[in-house]
């Protein structure tokens, strides 16, 4: 599509609901009707694992065998690693090969953008693009963000994780003004929320009263819920899971936030260009 926004999801902490995020972000717009692609960029393929295959390791096309490609021939005609989900969208898995990948990445020219080669020849078929970022700073995020139009932080609500925002932040930055100028972040993503007590509340207000004034933080939160956490064994988005529970209503109204924001920024690009 040629107006396809690409969106990394990152955070250098793991456990703050990146893949979670992207899934059920990756089918609630796919419920709207958008073509979707979903890329694993984490070696540990726990975004893979949540869309049904169980044993990474064991699939024989993954986004290290692409990466690879590139590296060695400069592109990648073939789309065979592509998979398509029963939810409606496609998606890219990953396994540990990509960490070798990643390793290797340290002696190639040009190596922060191998991935931003094989994301460009996608734009045309997708609206969405959405990459789930390991939890690190290394080469494959650096990767990611060069590849990306827009960055969401997902970020638990405890003060740690608060303070750690910083270093990504620092790290967007730098890509955007060395790698990627048209990278922006998106917003961030407030998770595992419990606006029932005064500390996650507190934590709320400390979030948005520290970047709020720089940085878009999500109207919509995603709360606490068991409900959330089973989907990665089950093999289902929320939306499937539990469609009427309330991490579900959540994960809608965030969706159909950065669908607006999309349009937004189209908006303005198109305006600029008359």
């Amino acid at each position: 599509m040629a107006n396809c926004k690409v969106i990394a999801i990152a955070n250098q902490k793991g456990g703050v609901g990146k893949s979670t995020s992207v899934y059920n972000i990756g089918a609630g717009m796919a419920m709207e009707g958008k073509k979707v692609l979903l890329v694993d960029v984490d070696p540990q393929g726990d975004l893979t694992k949540m869309l049904g295959e169980r044993t990474p390791d064991s699939l024989p096309l993954t986004l290290g065998n692409v990466m690879n490609d590139i590296i060695v021939n400069g592109s990648r005609e073939d789309r065979s690693e592509i998979m398509h989900h029963y939810e409606g969208f496609d998606f890219v898995p990953a396994n540990e090969n990509l960490s070798a990948v990643e390793i290797g990445l340290v002696n190639v020219m040009s190596r922060e953008t191998v991935l931003r080669q094989y994301i460009d020849s996608l734009r045309n078929d997708y609206d969405y693009i959405m990459l789930d970022c390991n939890p690190s700073l290394g080469m494959l995020v650096i990767n990611s963000l060069a590849a990306a139009d827009y960055v969401i932080i997902p970020v638990q609500a405890d003060y740690l994780a608060a303070e750690d925002m910083t270093k990504l932040i620092k790290t967007v930055q730098n890509i955007n003004r060395q790698i990627n100028p048209k990278l922006k972040i998106e917003g961030i993503l407030l998770t595992m929320t419990d606006s029932r007590t005064n500390y996650g509340q507190q934590i709320d207000n400390l979030i948005r009263g520290a970047y709020g004034s720089r940085i878009k933080v999500f109207d919509q939160t995603i709360p606490r819920s068991v409900r959330a956490a089973e989907i990665s064994a089950v093999g289902k988005s929320i939306f499937q899971h539990d469609p009427k529970g309330k991490v579900a209503e959540a994960y809608k109204s965030l969706t159909e936030e950065v669908m607006a924001n999309a349009e937004k920024q189209l908006k303005r690009v198109a305006e600029r260009g008359r």
